[in-house]
């Protein structure tokens, strides 16, 4: 598994296949074209600003923390990142990938 390690001052690497990921788990999270989250919602994502949007569902968690399907891996999913949500052209919503 490739991660950074702050506390340890670590950093662990990996194999290219290491960095892709098929979930995320959003916190700090901004509903803009919806209420709430009431049920699984099919949305586009994006994890970073020049990626093409890609199929995912998001769920409300509970505690302020939704989760992000995807339905394909993505790369480099990277905590403290932002996460986007997008319902078309319309913005669903975003929080803070943990």
């Amino acid at each position: 598994m490739v991660r950074k390690d702050i506390e340890a001052n670590t950093v662990t690497i990996g194999e290219e296949a290491d960095l892709y990921t098929k979930s995320l788990i959003a916190d700090d999270f901004n509903l803009i074209s919806v209420e709430k989250l009431e049920s699984p919602m099919r949305v586009t994502a994006k994890t970073r600003y020049s990626q093409q949007e890609q199929p995912a569902v998001v769920s409300y968690m509970g505690n302020g923390e939704y989760m992000v399907e995807f339905d394909e891996p993505q790369r480099a999913v990277t905590s403290g990142q932002a996460v986007v949500l997008y319902d078309g052209d319309i913005v669903v919503g975003g929080g803070t990938i943990k």
